[in-house]
């Protein structure tokens, strides 16, 4: 098991839900955690909250994902604290579901530089300094959706967006992986959280939903393997998820011959 303690972790949208959950998760194992939110308010009670219960240090930088400048604070404040970044939980994210000729179109630039542009942006940041210490752990939240073939209906401009970040991360781990640094993606199903609150049809039967518990152990597990073992993949899908049902139905009225 590779050390963890006094080591460092940025999180993004760690406020609350899924992101503040890995950073408790991350705290619990003893690594000092730069959380960002967009936020500031409860930015700074999930700090105080975490700090408190962990007893590690906690560094609370507001950042908007979407813009470059704030990402590059994120990285320099975190640094001037911990004077190095040794792991980066990718997980700020917004959803958008509309069946594709209802959808906004200004959600697509909003989806794509928060879901897409603002994880590999961040990595580019931070991935300079792994190389030269020969050592990091970077870990992408994607989604369930993406084992799902074709995508989920009115969920296909999220979906296709951690597609490509899923092709992204699978590809940065074969670049990386013998410069000393893991990249993992996880592929959660629909979670009980603030993100999913607005997709009405898939959480509606609230019996379908998880809880960020499943989450939280994967990452501790991806953390804690030994140092020559990379988790490239861990899908943490709710047995009941509506993603499973058929996109096309299975009785279907066909012309006749």
């Amino acid at each position: 098991m590779t050390e963890l303690k006094g080591k460092t972790a940025i999180v993004t949208g760690a406020s609350r839900g899924i992101g503040k959950a890995l950073a408790s998760t991350a705290a619990s194992l003893g690594i000092n955690v730069a959380i960002a939110a967009r936020q500031e308010g409860p930015l700074k009670e999930t700090a105080a909250e975490i700090e408190k219960k962990y007893k590690v240090k906690v560094l609370a930088v507001p950042c908007d994902v979407t813009k470059l400048e704030d990402l590059e604070n994120l990285v320099n404040k975190t640094k001037e604290k911990f004077g190095s970044i040794d792991i980066l939980i990718n997980n700020a994210g917004v959803s958008s579901q509309y069946p594709f000729e209802k959808q906004p179109i200004e959600d697509f630039e909003k989806l794509a530089h928060t879901n897409y542009l603002g994880y590999v942006r961040l990595i580019r940041l931070v991935i300079n300094d792994m190389i030269e210490r020969k050592s990091g752990t970077i870990i992408n939240m994607v989604s369930g959706s993406t084992l799902c073939d074709p995508l989920p209906r009115s969920f296909i401009v999220y979906s296709s967006l951690k597609m490509g970040l899923r092709a992204f991360s699978k590809a940065l781990f074969w670049e990386m992986r013998d410069r000393g640094i893991k990249v993992t993606s996880l592929l959660p199903g629909v979670t009980d959280t603030d993100l999913t609150g607005k997709l009405e049809e898939i959480t509606a039967d609230s019996s379908r939903l998880m809880t960020t518990e499943a989450i939280e152990n994967a990452v501790k597990f991806a953390l804690t393997v030994p140092a020559n073992v990379c988790p490239l993949e861990i899908a943490v899908i709710n047995q009941q998820t509506p993603w499973t049902k058929p996109v096309i139905p299975y009785k279907q009225e066909h012309p006749e011959k």
